[in-house]
């Protein structure tokens, strides 16, 4: 059985551990495993995390298979961008899934999960950002329909960035 709910400051320690895994396992080879283990460090800890969680800007949603935590998402309404000529348009910040459960197609409901969510918020459509290398996560988000619409150059460290494609999808 499936689950998502909506994730509160409690859930911050359990984000960081999906957050590290995933991010390891989608980028882990993007970078010197220096460059990595220094992003992961900054970026997944309890307390970046309780930050985020404390804003209400962010709505982090968890998703649970059989009462086991195995992804998450973050989405921001309203964040228009240069390349978007709406401004009321929902930025999907991260879809994180561990890979022991991609077979089971749950990162697709977590992701519709979050369309319908901005849908109820009156958004025009969802962008992101998503590594050029990460062939699996550009397929996934073409078959929905997301257009690539610029780029980016997503900072790793102060010696190495990502390329990145930036999509749309509208609604």
């Amino acid at each position: 059985m499936n689950t998502i709910i909506r994730a509160t400051v409690k859930d911050a320690k359990l984000l960081v551990n999906i957050g590290k895994a995933s991010f390891i396992e989608s980028h882990g080879m993007s970078a010197s495993k220096e460059d990595i283990d220094a992003y992961v460090s900054l970026k997944f800890n309890e307390t970046t995390l309780t930050e985020e969680l404390q804003d209400t800007k962010n709505h982090f949603y968890i998703i649970y298979h059989n009462e086991t935590a195995i992804g998450y998402s973050k989405i921001i309404f309203d964040v228009p961008h240069k390349n978007i000529d709406y401004k009321n348009v929902t930025k999907l910040e991260r879809l994180y899934l561990l890979s022991d459960y991609h077979h089971l197609k749950l990162g697709l409901e977590l992701f519709n999960f979050n369309v319908q969510i901005s849908k109820k918020h009156q958004q025009a459509g969802m962008w992101l950002f998503v590594w050029i290398e990460n062939a699996k996560a550009i397929k996934f988000y073409n078959n929905f329909g997301f257009k690539i619409i610029g780029s980016h150059d997503f900072e790793i460290s102060k010696t190495h960035s990502n390329p990145n494609h930036q999509m749309l999808l509208t609604y």
